[in-house]
C-alpha cells in the first residue's frame, strides 16, 4: 500500500533515488522548494526519543472516529497478541488486556475504550508529515482485448531474495531482491524500463491488461486496486511483491526540474497535475516514471480488502500506513492536523516504501471518485501521538 507525497505515497514505496536526467519538453523554470518531511532517521521508536503525551482522555475522540477505529482496532488484535513488534515499544503481551476487552465493548462507549486502556506517546518530538492513499479503479480486462494493451504482472518465480554470501545484506538485515543468472550469479531484477520494453512478456504471468499506462503507474504506487472490464466486471488485485530496486517519486523529480509549481505553464504537485504532465508530454513522461525503477507485481483478490501490512482489510479514513519502525502496526495512531479532514484517530494497519521514520503517515481514504480526490491533494502538518497500553510508558523509562 502505498502513497502521494510522491509522490510520496500507499501503497508502498522507498525514499526518493534520483536515476540519470531526462530532457523534458518544457523550459526550465525557478524551482520551488520541496516540502520537507520531519523524518527522524533513528533505527527505531525506542531509540529516537520518547516521551508522554496528554491523557487519551482529553484528546476528544469523536464517537464515530472512535467507533470505526475500535472496529479496525478488534480486527488488529489477533496479529498485535502474536506478532514482533519492530519499533522497539511493545510486546505481544502488552496488547492482551485491551484486545480482551475490545471484544465485548459497545460501540456507545468507544470513545471510553481509548480513554480507559490507553496511554500516550510522543515519538521524536511528534511532527507529523501526512498524506493520502486510496484503492484506484482503472479500465481493464482479464484477458487482452482492444485498446487493452498494458500488462498487469504476477510476481515471477525468478525474483527471489540471495542466498547469505551471495550479496551484501541490506540495512535491516535482509538479504536483498533481485534474479539467478544462467550462470547462478546472483544479480539484480529487472528495472521498469526493462519490463517496460517486454522482458516478461510470454511469461504467462498477465493476470489483467489496463488501458492506461500512466494509470498503471499510478496503481502501482497505491499497492491495490479494481480493474473494470467494459461489460461492469471488476477484478481487484493487491500488492504481491516488489522487484527490489529503490523507489523514486516522479513529483521530487518534476520539481527539481521545476515543472511543478505556481507560476505560467507548471503543474500542480498534486497527483492530478502529476498525471496531466505525463498525459500532455506522453514521450517524455514515459521516460521521466522510468526514472523510478521500482516495479511492483499484483495478485488477484477475493474476499475483504485491500490487504494491509499487518494482513487484514484496510478501512477507509480509519487505516493509516506508517513506518513499523516508528509505529507498532496495530496501534491507534492520534493525528491533530491543519488538516480537518485527516485529524481524528486512526490505526496502523499498513506500511508504504514511501512512509519512512519518525511521524510520517499516509491516510487511507478508500475507493471511488472523492476517495481519489481527497488522497490524491493530501498533505498535512500537525502532531501525531501513538496510544499504547496503559504500562507501557513506565517500563520503557519514558519521560
Amino acid at each position: 500500500m502505498v502513497a502521494l507525497a510522491l509522490l510520496g505515497g500507499c501503497v508502498r514505496l522507498v525514499p526518493d533515488v534520483a536515476g540519470p536526467a531526462t530532457v523534458l519538453p518544457v523550459p526550465t523554470r525557478p524551482v520551488s522548494p520541496a516540502p520537507t518531511t520531519p523524518a527522524v532517521k533513528s533505527p527505531t521508536a525506542a531509540l529516537a526519543g520518547l516521551s508522554r503525551g496528554p491523557m487519551a482522555a482529553g484528546l476528544g475522540f469523536g464517537r464515530d472516529n472512535a467507533v470505526a477505529a475500535l472496529r479496525s482496532f478488534i480486527t488488529s488484535c489477533p496479529r498485535l497478541t502474536k506478532r514482533a513488534d519492530n519499533s522497539g515499544l511493545t510486546r505481544p503481551e502488552d496488547w492482551a488486556s485491551a484486545c480482551t476487552a475490545a471484544k465485548g465493548w459497545p460501540d456507545a462507549q468507544a470513545a471510553q475504550f481509548f480513554a480507559t486502556h490507553f496511554e500516550t506517546a510522543e515519538v521524536a518530538g511528534g511532527n507529523a508529515f501526512v498524506t493520502g492513499y486510496f484503492e484506484p479503479e482503472i479500465a481493464g480486462v482479464r484477458t487482452r482485448q482492444a485498446g487493452y494493451d498494458v500488462p498487469i504482472y504476477a510476481q515471477p518465480s525468478d525474483l527471489v531474495r540471495a542466498r547469505p554470501g551471495d550479496a551484501p545484506p541490506l540495512p535491516d538485515g535482509r538479504m536483498p531482491l533481485g534474479r539467478y543468472d544462467d550462470a547462478g550469479v546472483f544479480t539484480a531484477y529487472y528495472d521498469r524500463a526493462q519490463i517496460d520494453a517486454g522482458v516478461l512478456s510470454g511469461k504467462g504471468l498477465e493476470i489483467g491488461w489496463a488501458a492506461d499506462p500512466v494509470e498503471v503507474f499510478f496503481l502501482q504506487i497505491q499497492g491495490s486496486g479494481r480493474l473494470r472490464a467494459p461489460d461492469g466486471s471488476v477484478i481487484r488485485i493487491g500488492f504481491a511483491g516488489q522487484n527490489g530496486h529503490a523507489y523514486a517519486g516522479i513529483g521530487s523529480l518534476m520539481r527539481e526540474r521545476g515543472l511543478i509549481g505556481s507560476g505560467p505553464g507548471q503543474y500542480s504537485g498534486s497527483m492530478q497535475g502529476i498525471q496531466q504532465y505525463l498525459r500532455d508530454y506522453p514521450q517524455a513522461g514515459r521516460a521521466l516514471m522510468q526514472q523510478n525503477r521500482s516495479y511492483v507485481f499484483f495478485r488477484e483478490l477475493t474476499g475483504a480488502g485491500p490487504v494491509g501490512a499487518l494482513n487484514v482489510p484496510v478501512a477507509a479514513r480509519t487505516t493509516v500506513a506508517v513506518d513499523p519502525a516508528f509505529v507498532p502496526l496495530g496501534a491507534p495512531v492520534w493525528l491533530q492536523l491543519d488538516h480537518k479532514d485527516a485529524s481524528g484517530l486512526w490505526v496502523a494497519q499498513d506500511t508504504g516504501g514511501a512512509i519512512q521514520g519518525a511521524n510520517r503517515f499516509d491516510t487511507f481514504w478508500g475507493a471511488g471518485s472523492e476517495a481519489r480526490r481527497i488522497a490524491g491533494g493530501m498533505t498535512a502538518r500537525g502532531q501525531a501521538l501513538i496510544l499504547l497500553p496503559k504500562g507501557t510508558l513506565a517500563r520503557l523509562g519514558a519521560r
